[in-house]
């Protein structure tokens, strides 16, 4: 066995949860598992997807979300088991894969058009 085909074998074998379809330009909410001491809770995350990338058990997506004029992005691994579930609230109408132009925006430049259904 090479090591490509025992990498498959490895990424192959790791768990996924199904999660909804979303795609750069999206607003979401990530209810994400938060271990403070020997307590455990759930924490929503709610911002616009700028990218996603990579694939397989390795794929990740970046969300940004402004908490009190201050721009915050968190990267998640779709294979993290904090992860209890994702909601898509909206679907942004994006011509890019990648929106990194939205964290120079701000105030109504900064939003994003509703994609139609």
């Amino acid at each position: 066995m090479g090591k490509i085909e025992l990498l498959q074998y490895v990424e192959d074998s790791v768990e996924r949860k199904e999660f909804p379809e979303f795609k750069a330009g999206d607003t979401i909410t990530v209810h994400y598992k938060i271990k403070e001491g020997n307590k455990e809770r759930i924490q929503n995350f709610q911002g616009v997807v700028l990218q996603r990338r990579g694939s397989g058990s390795t794929e990740t997506f970046t969300v940004r979300k402004v908490t009190n004029g201050v721009g915050v992005e968190r990267i998640f691994p779709f294979s993290s088991p904090f992860i209890e579930q994702i909601d898509v609230n909206k679907h942004g109408a994006v011509r890019r894969a990648r929106i990194f132009y939205l964290r120079d925006l701000t105030g109504k430049k900064a939003r994003i058009k509703e994609r139609r259904r």
